[in-house]
């Protein structure tokens, strides 16, 4: 505890965790891209999923520096964070990727209790207060148009959307943390997307007709 919770707190420390969430999913991805090329084998749909889940945290950081931007210390920081994390985490993926995203589900787990922290603090702070100005104001453009928030959007709502996201991440590690090799993977059905994106221009084409 560091005292009162205020904006700059919260940006600092939400930077700083998201540009180190983004790695795990990257290098689950690239080590399991560098196998299926290796082994001349499929990957039932982890490497596209791990794919998804890093970008999204990468949308996570965007939509935070568009609210406070990193000065040198930090971006010194997060290039330290990244050689050490990302190294370490690629090493010990490549040793057990079960214990790895055991390991990242419990993190997703930490996520969701600061975003929950932040949430419950812009929703009961006094009216006239820094973080009650989170509920009236307006989000980013970017994280808007990436949750779908609409155009009067607020940041309190952002807090929400990206507090769903770590929840996902958290569910989705810790069962892929159970899954055995070549078991099919029940988070991802590559056909299924297939279907939905046919599906979709399918009906486009009718619509033009």
């Amino acid at each position: 505890n560091f005292g009162e919770i205020t904006q700059a707190k919260v940006l600092r420390r939400v930077i700083f965790l998201e540009t180190v969430a983004a790695i795990p999913g990257f290098v689950a991805a690239m080590v399991r891209h560098f196998q299926s090329v290796r082994t001349f084998s499929r990957d039932g749909g982890m490497l596209n999923m791990f794919l998804d889940e890093a970008n999204n945290e990468r949308m996570h950081l965007l939509s935070f520096v568009r609210m406070r931007d990193p000065g040198n210390v930090m971006r010194f920081v997060v290039l330290g964070s990244q050689v050490a994390v990302g190294t370490g985490f690629l090493i010990l993926y490549a040793m057990s990727p079960a214990f790895c995203h055991r390991f990242v589900g419990y993190v997703e787990e930490e996520a969701c209790h600061t975003y929950t922290t932040i949430i419950d603090t812009i929703e009961n702070a006094p009216d006239e207060s820094e973080m009650a100005e989170w509920r009236t104001e307006i989000a980013p453009a970017i994280a808007r148009g990436y949750w779908k928030l609409g155009e009067t959007g607020t940041v309190l709502d952002m807090m929400y959307a990206i507090r769903a996201d770590e929840a996902e991440h958290r569910d989705v590690n810790h069962v892929c943390s159970g899954i055995r090799e070549g078991q099919i993977n029940p988070l991802y059905n590559p056909e299924d997307q297939f279907d939905k994106v046919l599906e979709k221009y399918v009906k486009q084409i009718l619509k033009r007709g």
